[in-house]
């Protein structure tokens, strides 16, 4: 699981039927704890379901691989990546 901010939105005009009604985010991978105040643009860029409703600029967590697909089984979803929560605040100690 990563840290990531939304900084998009992907619109698709065909998509596979199993993603049929989904909403799809651009997300930046947050590398640094120091870059995790600020909107990071550029660089590496996932497309990731959206499973909580996040809007653009929110600190998120993203499942990747088999796990992303996890919360659809018995259901087959042809993803890799997944929003599964979005973050208030991240705190290291």
């Amino acid at each position: 699981m990563i840290i990531a901010r939304t900084v998009g939105t992907v619109t698709l005009s065909r998509w596979h039927p199993a993603l049929g009604g989904a909403t799809l985010r651009c997300v930046a991978p947050v590398t640094r704890i120091e870059d995790i105040a600020t909107l990071p643009l550029g660089g590496e860029t996932i497309v990731a379901w959206d499973l909580c409703g996040c809007g653009l600029g929110d600190l998120v967590a993203v499942a990747e691989g088999p796990e992303a697909a996890q919360p659809f089984a018995p259901q087959i979803k042809p993803l890799d990546a997944s929003i599964v929560a979005i973050l208030d605040e991240v705190r290291l100690d």
